[in-house]
């Protein structure tokens, strides 16, 4: 049987040590309570999955190593995910963030699906970067890319080598900022096990 791995790509939540962009908008509270939230209903909802083995890609490094999770590392966000996938066990590798309000196990078993017949799989969000990235074997380096801009994944898609092929899961929002918290909330996101 094929190992199938879920990676949660997150950062520990602290106050205002994450969601920068976020917690100017909201304030650092409700940002830190965002995080908290979304980070825990992550680990619920996709944890217990059989599909796929979880593991979770923390950074502070200083606080992964104690927690017994994946650091992170240094490097750019493309750096950090692709050393992220690149450490699981042979077999195709699904990454996501853990600022997804609509993302349930459904979303996750559609990359794997993907992957059985493309190399590379994205889950675009509208914003112009993407909430999923995934590999069949090996993540290629992502290149220079303007990470936390509308030009992101067609930055990615761009230095990817024309010999692999990409497929699209579903286009799902990311929460970065204000405008998309706001979207998202309602009791729905709040009270959701």
């Amino acid at each position: 049987m094929i190992r199938r791995t879920l990676i949660l790509f997150a950062r520990m939540p602290r106050l205002g040590g994450g969601k920068r962009r976020l917690a100017r908008d909201i304030g650092a509270v409700a940002a830190l309570r965002f995080e908290h939230v979304m980070l825990a209903r992550s680990v619920r909802r996709l944890g217990r999955d059989r599909r796929w083995r979880l593991a979770l890609a923390i950074t502070p490094d200083r606080v992964a190593r104690p927690l017994g999770v994946m650091p992170q590392g240094r490097g750019d966000l493309g750096e950090r995910m692709r050393r992220a996938m690149s450490t699981c066990a042979p077999g195709p590798v699904v990454l996501v963030g853990t600022d997804i309000p609509g993302l349930t196990a459904a979303h996750i078993a559609e990359a794997f699906r993907l992957l059985g017949r493309r190399d590379i799989v994205f889950g675009p969000a509208s914003d112009g970067g993407f909430w999923l990235v995934g590999a069949r074997h090996r993540m290629p380096d992502f290149g220079r890319v303007r990470w936390s801009s509308p030009h992101a994944l067609a930055d990615v898609l761009g230095n990817l080598p024309k010999s692999l092929s990409v497929g699209f899961a579903a286009t799902l929002d990311d929460v970065d900022d204000g405008a998309a918290y706001h979207n998202f909330a309602s009791p729905r996101v709040h009270t959701q096990r």
